[in-house]
């Protein structure tokens, strides 16, 4: 494990995503699934995330196109609820949700906002 890496990927993460997210995520690590949570806080989080070569709403809005354009939706609603402190509007959202409509398909984007849509009405119900 890169401690450095690993450090500043937590940091990263828990900025983006919430202490609260983070907590109940490391709560939920096991054994088995912890080489792949250290992987995700180093790469993902300590690596690209941590990067300054872009900031946080940009990263914010790629990571909710590639994740819609590939057909990953299961992380759709984490990154909705992200971009409440990235700074990606829900504007910037439907833009990069058009881009995936024209570049990856209609019913990739239709259904990521639909995901969108429902994240965004659980956090102004204050459900999420």
């Amino acid at each position: 494990m890169d401690k450095t890496r690993f450090s500043s990927g937590m940091e990263v993460r828990r900025s983006v995503l919430g202490d609260a997210h983070v907590d109940r995520a490391d709560a939920a690590k096991t054994d088995f699934d912890e080489p792949l949570q250290t992987l995700i806080t180093e790469g993902a989080w300590g690596t690209v995330w941590a990067s300054d070569a872009i900031d946080l709403r940009d990263r914010s809005m790629l990571t909710l196109a590639l994740l819609a354009a590939t057909g990953n939706f299961d992380e759709i609603p984490m990154h909705i609820r992200a971009t409440a402190n990235t700074g990606a509007s829900k504007d910037d959202v439907m833009q990069a949700f058009l881009h995936v409509a024209i570049y990856a398909g209609v019913p990739k984007a239709n259904h990521a906002i639909k995901l969108a849509k429902q994240t965004y009405a659980e956090m102004e119900a204050g459900t999420t």
